[in-house]
């Protein structure tokens, strides 16, 4: 696994140069999506007998956790195609597992890092109950682990930064803010409540809101088997693009 760990290191070593704009940044703008909501809707809105506030904290922390880890490993794979650095990571003996690994890995690391800093920053203007803190820890991991893969497969089809910019704001971005981020999916007309439920991205927002405060739209069983179902598909589709050489050799 030396080649793993190798690769991993570069990886984690590339987002944790530039830390102020990969996990400060993000920390920052769910700072200031917890401020602005929490002004206007804290004394309108309550939601499962929490305050408006207590909700909205686990959605931002697992918005943060996604969104940053799809941007870490498609990121980092646009930029080698594009400057022909891939060639480095192509060449040497490194298996196909490996290679999933270490980016992947990568990316649940930076998710979680921003995650984290999101938790620390927002629990000063919230009270949090960790009700089920393994449940947590399992949400933000496989959410973290989805997005890895789905950045590795946006990163190896893109074939240039505007292509990913697509994918990241007309797929990632609109599931990620349909997810109940900001609402519970029981405030919705019965259309959009079954529409939701066909989202991945709500499970693990729902799973991990559970974690804190015990309480959720659906079962954490279910949204942790559609959450690991997802993921093994995703990494199923990366391994096999990885296989082919899908725009990586030729």
């Amino acid at each position: 696994m030396s080649g793993f760990r190798t690769l991993f290191y570069k990886e984690v070593l590339r987002f944790w140069k530039v830390a102020f704009q990969t996990v400060a940044a993000p920390v920052l703008t769910a700072l200031l999506y917890l401020l602005i909501f929490a002004h206007v809707l804290e004394s309108r809105i309550e939601i499962h007998h929490l305050r408006y506030t207590a909700f909205l904290v686990p959605g931002l922390i697992m918005m943060s956790v996604l969104q940053n880890a799809f941007a870490n490993s498609s990121s980092s794979l646009i930029q080698a195609k594009v400057t022909g650095s891939i060639i480095f990571v192509l060449l040497p003996p490194i298996s196909y597992g490996e290679f999933f690994l270490a980016y992947v890995g990568a990316a649940v690391l930076r998710g979680m890092m921003v995650g984290f800093g999101v938790l620390a920053v927002t629990a000063w203007f919230a009270p949090l109950q960790f009700a089920a803190p393994l449940w947590i820890l399992a949400f933000a991991l496989i959410g973290g682990g989805i997005m890895g893969s789905l950045g590795m497969i946006a990163g190896i089809w893109a074939e240039k930064f505007d292509q990913l910019a697509v994918f990241q704001n007309f797929l990632i971005l609109p599931l990620t803010m349909l997810s109940g981020v900001f609402y519970s999916i029981h405030s919705l007309p019965p259309f959009w409540q079954k529409a939701s439920h066909l989202n991945p991205f709500f499970y693990l927002i729902d799973g991990l809101r559970y974690g804190f405060f015990g309480v959720s739209d659906v079962s954490p069983l279910i949204s942790l088997a559609v959450s690991v179902v997802f993921f093994l598909i995703g990494g199923a589709c990366t391994l096999a693009m990885l296989r082919k050489g899908y725009k990586l050799r030729y």
